[in-house]
């Protein structure tokens, strides 16, 4: 639950992971990412659809939208304030989720949900709290807001919810593959409908990652046939490129 101990924990680690980003410290933001308590309300909507325990997935629900709003607020007070403010390279490498990030948050979430449905104690709980990175990009949504930057925000709040989305859609597959008890007795015509319901959610909220995988792909072809231009036509013995930048206007 999002109260005590857990909400302290969210508001200093949003606090930490915006101090981080503006200050370009991947340390800060490292030591956000362990404190968040954002993992467990996702978890837990992956673990109540896989078992249909719709108390449980009401209040995961509840207490992950709180923990989004009140991250957001947070980040966004900050920037609002921070002297600094400026676009910094842990900010921008947040703000353009690709497929590749789907593969991050479903390999993540599936450690996450072996991890802790083991009795014995293991120290895979930190490392997907890191890989999947949950409270950046949300601070980076944040930003976004301070800033009235719709792409960092809206970017940034797609990679979260793209983490979001495939650590609950990992958890539900392994809870099923480990055979965890339904609280209810379903039948086959509704077991089935719930599984193409989740099928045809994953695949729409994959489709915009493909495209931007698909432009991020394309830019770093074209970057790389005008370095090869640069080197071959421009830098001499007598001269040398220090910069350059590609104009979308001519």
């Amino acid at each position: 639950s999002l109260r005590g101990t857990n909400l302290w924990l969210l508001l200093t680690s949003s606090a930490l992971a915006s101090i981080g980003l503006d200050t370009n410290s991947s340390a800060v933001i490292i030591g956000a990412m362990l404190v968040s308590p954002l993992m467990s309300p996702i978890l837990a909507v992956g673990l109540s659809v896989a078992t249909w325990d719709w108390k449980l997935l009401g209040a995961a629900m509840r207490n992950l939208s709180v923990a989004v709003g009140l991250s957001l607020a947070v980040s966004a007070g900050y920037f609002w304030i921070s002297p600094l403010g400026l676009v910094t390279d842990e900010i921008a490498a947040r703000t353009v989720p690709t497929l590749l990030d789907v593969g991050i948050a479903l390999f993540g979430g599936t450690a996450g949900i072996v991890a802790m449905s083991r009795l014995e104690k293991t120290n895979a709980i930190p490392g997907v709290a890191i890989a999947t990175a949950l409270m950046p990009p949300l601070c980076t949504a944040g930003y976004g807001l301070a800033k009235a930057d719709a792409t960092a925000f809206f970017g940034a709040f797609y990679l979260f919810f793209l983490n979001a989305v495939f650590i609950s859609f990992a958890t539900l597959v392994v809870v099923r593959l480990l055979r965890f008890p339904r609280h209810v007795e379903v039948d086959g015509r509704s077991t089935m409908r719930v599984r193409l319901l989740v099928l045809a959610f994953v695949i729409a909220v994959t489709i915009p990652s493909v495209y931007l995988l698909i432009r991020v792909v394309e830019r770093q072809r074209i970057d790389r046939n005008i370095q090869r231009f640069v080197r071959a036509e421009v830098d001499t013995d007598v001269r040398t490129t220090l910069r350059w930048t590609v104009r979308a206007d001519v």
